[in-house]
């Protein structure tokens, strides 16, 4: 296997424990980064300080300036203290855990697929796939792929009772977005063509920063940031995703909005995504995304009878409620 120059960046905000435990799993990997680079949000000091306490090698910390904090902004920061030499850049969330071969599996990507402009990690601990037989007689209440199945959950059943699902494969975009998301993908160990992925279990050639960077629309949290980067590179080049590149994803909940902000991001967010896939939807099209995004909704508000924090989930359902309507007055500028 070629052996690329390769730097880590690591986005961090508040989150000091997690990040420890991320890097103390770098320090386990076969391939070790030529460069990690923490840029961290935080308004305090917990992180820098902690870090000075620990000994990482290769690594280099930088404190965000206020109009550099939010993920894009922060990602932005990262890609400018990159070392010129570098060949891939790597991007991790600061609350996942690394298998030791994480980085080998994921860098040797690049040598089997030389075309790639970008390679995705594989979240392992968050769903639990079976294997099927070839004459297995798949169930509404299931989701196979590539000879695996999982449990699909109640909204995607739903959806394909009214015809809603996606018409594409997991990490394929359909033209009414709402598809499935590289989650979707087993885990077989093989690797797959994609056109999104996870902006904290990614990875891209440098070159690729040439032509592109995160855009400043995703402020703060900046949910669905990856989906809207990786779909513009997908259009100038192939990606993929490798399932033997594994993690754990622990979803810290310290350093996220609030449910109303969420809420509204889910669907603002979520239009300017679709319409960056498909700048001009034809009338099928529109209709089955705003259908999506009606029904996803009601569900959300659904969820109220059956949720411990009746108030976290009305607060969310109503953000998202409030963003479909602003949708109708100011829509977000591509």
């Amino acid at each position: 296997m070629k052996l690329f120059r390769f730097s880590l960046i690591v986005c961090t905000y508040m989150r000091p424990k997690p990040l420890i435990k991320l890097l103390k799993s770098v320090q386990e990997q076969v391939l070790y980064p030529d460069e990690i680079i923490i840029i961290d949000g935080s308004t305090d000091d917990k992180t820098e300080v902690l870090l000075n306490e620990i000994h990482f090698e290769n690594l280099k910390y930088v404190k965000a300036k206020d109009e550099d904090r939010g993920l894009t902004r922060q990602r932005n920061l990262g890609i400018s203290n990159v070392q010129n030499n570098s060949e891939i850049i790597c991007f991790l969330d600061d609350d996942v855990i690394l298998e030791p071969d994480y980085f080998e599996n994921l860098l040797s990507t690049y040598t089997i697929y030389p075309d790639a402009l970008g390679v995705g990690g594989y979240i392992s601990n968050e769903v639990k796939w079976e294997r099927i037989q070839e004459n297995y007689v798949s169930t509404i209440h299931d989701f196979t792929f590539d000879g695996w199945k999982r449990k699909d959950g109640s909204r995607f059943v739903l959806r394909k009772k009214l015809n809603l699902d996606s018409d594409c494969p997991p990490g394929f975009s359909p033209l009414f977005s709402h598809g499935r998301s590289v989650g979707f993908l087993p885990p077989s160990d093989k690797t797959y063509r994609v056109e999104q992925l996870m902006g904290g279990v990614s990875s891209f050639k440098k070159s690729v920063f040439d032509m592109f960077s995160f855009s400043h629309y995703f402020e703060g949290y900046g949910l669905y940031e990856d989906a809207d980067f990786s779909l513009r590179v997908a259009k100038k080049g192939n990606l993929y995703l490798n399932t033997s590149a594994r993690l754990a994803h622990y979803h810290d909940p310290s350093g996220r909005p609030n449910q109303y902000k969420y809420g509204k991001m889910v669907v603002r967010n979520g239009w300017y995504v679709w319409r960056i896939k498909n700048p001009k939807p034809n009338f099928k099209d529109r209709l089955k995304w705003n259908s999506i995004t009606i029904l996803l909704t009601l569900i959300r508000y659904s969820n109220i009878l059956t949720e411990k924090n009746k108030k976290a989930v009305i607060t969310e359902a109503f953000g998202r409620t409030i963003g479909w309507w602003t949708l109708l007055i100011k829509k977000p500028q591509i």
